[in-house]
């Protein structure tokens, strides 16, 4: 009874360990299964270059919204140091011209018109940004992803600038005439104008309309680029899905 005894628990032992093997090489075979299905370290599943991009155009997206609501209101680009619209550089002379003429509280009124005018504007432009974003291109998105933390906006500059600006000026022509903004620029052209008569300088007269198109979409732009940086790093800013699953994976 006893020899029995003894290889019965011989038995029970040998079972045990082999038992235990069997699961060790088990358990080991299903971690590389699972890193090959989810990718190493991670029980995330992997990104394909798709999702990379959907998630990169959501963050852009994102970021034209917010930064539409926040430039868009009143002093949105007026009371805003950061983006405010300055009298035009090539027409610098004629508001040094003005000022000299007594003419401030016209330059300072043409200015704030042309804030005015960007703020309408802008209000107006996330169709016409949305559809830039959803007909971008991209061919690498893990290099934007994987980049620097404004490379997605900076992508989109590159990519869309002209054809933004061509869309966005009719909107921008309408905000100009609504806020009347010549009204407050043919004066000061016109006294300009007069005193070259004397100095023999040249006529200046700038297109506002395309100057409060690129500085309205500059202005936008520096926004988007912050909205950015924050969905990078804030997981709080993730508001959707596929940004949590995109910007989670950095």
């Amino acid at each position: 009874m006893k020899t029995i005894s003894f290889f019965s628990l011989f038995a029970v032992l040998t079972l045990s360990a082999c038992s235990q093997i069997n699961l060790g090489n088990l358990q080991k075979a299903s971690e590389q299964a699972e890193e090959v299905i989810f990718g190493s370290g991670s029980t995330t599943p992997a990104l394909s270059n798709e999702e990379v991009i959907k998630g990169l155009r959501e963050a852009l997206k994102v970021g034209i919204e917010k930064s539409v609501d926040l430039t868009s209101k009143t002093d949105g680009f007026n009371g805003n140091q950061l983006i405010r619209i300055p009298f035009p550089d090539e027409a610098k002379k004629v508001k040094d011209v003005a000022l000299d003429l007594g003419l401030t509280n016209q330059v300072a009124k043409f200015e704030e018109t042309l804030n005015r005018a960007a703020e309408q504007a802008v209000a107006e432009a996330i169709p016409v940004f949305v559809e830039a974003i959803s007909n971008m291109s991209i061919q690498d998105g893990f290099a934007i992803l994987n980049g620097e933390n404004n490379a997605a906006t900076t992508y989109l500059m590159d990519a869309t600038t002209a054809a933004l600006v061509n869309k966005f000026r009719p909107i921008v022509d309408k905000a100009v005439q609504d806020v009347e903004l010549t009204k407050y620029w043919t004066p000061l052209v016109n006294a300009y104008n007069t005193a070259t008569i004397l100095t023999g300088g040249q006529d200046v007269d700038p297109d506002l309309t395309q100057y409060v198109t690129e500085r309205a979409i500059q202005g936008l732009f520096v926004y988007v680029e912050k909205e950015e940086q924050n969905i990078r790093a804030n997981p709080s800013a993730r508001i959707t899905e596929i940004l949590q699953k995109v910007f989670g994976s950095l």
